[in-house]
């Protein structure tokens, strides 16, 4: 089997792997085969011993906030074998050369969309929660009040200004992802307005803006929902001012659909009655992988009196198998023969440093090992907000 990366046409070709093995209709594949061969992604392939293309793996490469620094990542997609090459080990052995050069290239962390966990923890990747969605009807926000200006965008005007509400709001949380304008248009269009029912506000108090938001209109229910599709905001009055907005629709709909990052959990902040009422579900179709275990240990931010020695383990990234001593300004390999404070493997500690598992909850999981110094690795590694607004 020979794995390496992908170029022209062998693109194209895989990109009909994926349209098959994800089960897309398309009338006319040949339309895209020139846009698609000259792609420049990070495309990776597996071929038989004929030359055939048995699977391909993308790798995006992003850069992600954590702990408030930008960072190299990755992001993995359109992972994809054919049937008649299933159970061959093709995606095995491209992860294993994807993961080296992820190294070389200076990412610090990798993150995917699972299809199925197991599968790729086998990679090495392991999950994380990292949304919450409410459901509640509108009357429970009656008594937030908003008398503030707002702004309904329409399809053609800048997105300046909701660009930079999201810029901003996106600082305080891990795994999230600065955008371009460009990127932001996308997220925000809507080819038939009135059709397609997408919609999305400005908010603005005193002048200065506030807060975003963009819904659609989900009426194939019988109580008609609307659902948030992002919202951000830059201060405790964009987050009341969105909350308002949301109570105004008391006669549209029997239901609002909320996301809301992990680490907000508005069942602590919602002061009403009928609170109960809210259902909460979370999503954890998302992983997350440690690619250079010390810089993700020197990015994360530490309390002053930080100072333990922590071992690591990683099936596939050799560089990753150490024992390191970590302080607050410095991450230096480590010599010494004494038993570590705290022993993971590189899942576990992806998972600790970006604020997605506590120490309690590691201690639960075989062959996490805290020996020492437990009360200050609780406060180095606590839980953290997350946000993840792209999809690969």
């Amino acid at each position: 089997m020979l794995v390496r990366k992908l170029n022209g046409s062998e693109r194209y070709d895989a990109n009909l792997i994926s349209v098959f093995c994800f089960h897309e209709r398309i009338s006319d594949p040949e339309a895209r085969r020139a846009e698609i061969e000259k792609q420049t992604v990070e495309d990776w392939g597996a071929f038989d011993e004929d030359g055939a293309l048995m699977a391909r793996v993308i790798n995006h490469r992003f850069e992600f906030y954590i702990d408030g620094t930008k960072v190299k990542a990755g992001g993995i997609g359109a992972v994809s074998t054919l049937p008649e090459y299933r159970e061959s080990g093709a995606i095995k052995q491209i992860f294993q050369k994807l993961l080296k050069e992820a190294y070389e290239n200076g990412e610090v962390v990798s993150t995917l969309f699972p299809f199925n966990h197991a599968f790729y923890r086998k990679q090495g990747y392991e999950v994380v929660t990292f949304q919450n969605n409410y459901e509640l009807n509108p009357g429970l926000l009656g008594d937030y009040k908003f008398s503030g200006k707002v702004i309904r965008w329409n399809p053609g005007e800048s997105v300046e200004e909701y660009l930079e509400i999201y810029n901003t709001f996106i600082k305080a949380f891990n795994f999230s992802m600065p955008r371009t304008a460009q990127q932001m248009a996308e997220h925000m269009k809507v080819d038939r307005l009135y059709q397609d029912r997408k919609f999305s506000y400005l908010l603005k108090e005193d002048g200065e803006n506030v807060a975003y938001l963009t819904f659609t209109d989900i009426r194939n229910n019988p109580a008609a929902i609307l659902h948030v599709e992002e919202c951000a905001w830059i201060n405790a009055k964009g987050f009341r001012a969105i909350l308002a907005f949301l109570g105004r629709f008391t006669a549209d709909y029997g239901m609002i659909q909320l996301p809301l990052p992990f680490g907000i959990d508005l069942l602590r902040i919602l002061r009403s009655p009928r609170a109960y009422e809210i259902h909460k579900t979370s999503r954890f179709d998302f992983m997350v992988r440690a690619i250079n275990v010390p810089k993700l240990l020197e990015v994360m931010k530490k309390p002053k009196d930080c100072d333990f020695v922590i071992r690591v383990y990683d099936e596939s990234i050799e560089e990753n198998n150490g024992v390191w001593r970590v302080t607050n300004d410095s991450v230096e390999s480590y010599q010494g023969t004494e038993q570590p404070d705290i022993a993971v493997n590189q899942r576990e500690l992806a998972c600790l440093a970006t604020g997605c598992l506590s120490v309690t909850e590691a201690k639960l999981l075989p062959g996490v090992v805290v020996a020492n110094k437990e009360e200050m690795l609780s406060r180095v590694f606590r839980e953290k907000m997350i946000f993840v607004g792209e999809h690969f």
